[in-house]
């Protein structure tokens, strides 16, 4: 799910015009010695700062406020250069409630948005041609060193 994603990403990455730029897939932050994973680390040259984004593969639980605060914390604390503004972070899960949505953001210090994406059974057809079928998949696979 995740590399598929990405790759949705990296297509509204193109779509934006520039103004993301793509940092890394589970950027790894340490703190006290433990190592920490964010599944997406983005750059917003507009804005100046970098987007954390928590990937969900479920509905939305009020405790990935909390997971997210911490990793834009982190991010604000070591991975921040002079001159940018502060981190902000996406949690994009399967679903979500609005009310429990506001109630975990209502005292939040750190802006963070939550969205939903859905997942499709069939290709788009616009996409048609644009991806190889599954064999092909399998051959550029089975031909790797």
């Amino acid at each position: 799910m995740e590399r598929e994603l990405i790759a949705r990403i990296e297509h509204f990455l193109r779509a934006m015009g520039g103004l993301f730029a793509f940092v890394g897939s589970q950027f790894r932050l340490e703190v006290d010695g433990k190592e920490y994973f964010l599944d997406l680390l983005l750059f917003h040259r507009r804005l100046r700062c970098l987007v954390a984004i928590d990937l969900k593969i479920g509905e939305f639980e009020p405790e990935s406020v909390g997971k997210m605060q911490f990793y834009l914390t982190a991010l604000d604390r070591q991975v921040r250069e002079p001159g940018e503004n502060p981190p902000i972070g996406i949690i994009l899960c399967k679903e979500k409630s609005r009310t429990v949505v506001e109630y975990a953001l209502h005292d939040a210090r750190k802006p963070i948005g939550v969205a939903t994406y859905r997942t499709v059974k069939r290709l788009p057809r616009e996409l048609k041609g644009q991806l190889p079928n599954p064999e092909e998949i399998a051959k550029l696979l089975e031909d790797q060193p």
